[in-house]
């Protein structure tokens, strides 16, 4: 693991604000001053000196439609385009993602502690979404997509679905395969155009337009850290 990852994800400051500590001479590997790209071994003592710890922030962001959550080519826009522009002080992550032409709650962050626990397999965190199809809904439709479905291979685990409408319906997953959504919508033969994320464990979307975002605090912090069994006394 490289050393800015390896920071970042003990939480003591994002990737960009350990290259910064690195290049300033304040991370020490082994006891001789660490240079951009080392890289950490289990046996290996990594010490900041004459820094003080980041301040932790935490988001919830309403992702608009055609911007991807990181990695923008071309003329693509991501999630730190538009941070930017709204707050250039402002240095978070998103942790996870949501397709290009998705939209919705996307968490985002400095703290690299709740990376993992947030999206490891074998933490089945809930997450929710309002998804539209292309055509009016089965009767049983709600009942066999909550059942598990068949996606290549892979049945997907069971899981909470509520039909809304004519051709619109609720889901709550444990899980995140990779377009797992359109890809049990099209296992039982629909074409999901439009998918939008909602809910992420006990954080909602709430009254947030795309674009906008608010910060996590107070009892929803709490209980958001306490599920990802992260000491929210560290920040």
């Amino acid at each position: 693991m490289r050393i800015n990852k390896y920071l970042a994800h003990k939480g003591y400051c994002t990737r960009r604000g350990a290259d910064e500590l690195i290049a300033s001479g304040k991370v020490f590997l082994n006891g001789v001053p660490a240079v951009l790209g080392d890289k950490i071994e289990q046996h290996d003592a990594v010490e900041v000196r004459n820094a003080l710890p980041q301040s932790f922030v935490y988001l919830a962001y309403y992702k608009p439609r055609g911007i991807v959550t990181h990695g923008a080519q071309g003329n693509e826009k991501e999630i730190a385009d538009l941070i930017r522009v709204r707050d250039p002080k402002l240095e978070v992550f998103p942790v996870g993602r949501l397709d290009k032409n998705s939209h919705g709650l996307i968490l985002l962050t400095n703290d690299g502690r709740i990376v993992e626990p947030l999206l490891s397999p074998d933490r089945p965190h809930e997450k929710e979404y309002v998804v539209t199809v292309n055509e009016r809904l089965r009767s049983d439709f709600a009942d066999t997509m909550a059942a598990g479905v068949n996606i290549g291979g892979y049945t997907t685990k069971p899981c909470t679905v509520k039909r809304v409408s004519r051709n619109v319906f609720r889901i709550t997953l444990t899980e995140g395969k990779n377009h797992q959504i359109k890809r049990m919508a099209s296992a039982l033969g629909y074409t999901v155009t439009d998918l939008k994320r909602v809910r992420i464990m006990n954080v909602t979307l709430r009254r947030l337009h795309p674009g906008t975002y608010r910060y996590i605090k107070g009892d929803t912090l709490t209980t958001l850290l306490q599920q990802l069994h992260v000491h929210e006394e560290a920040r």
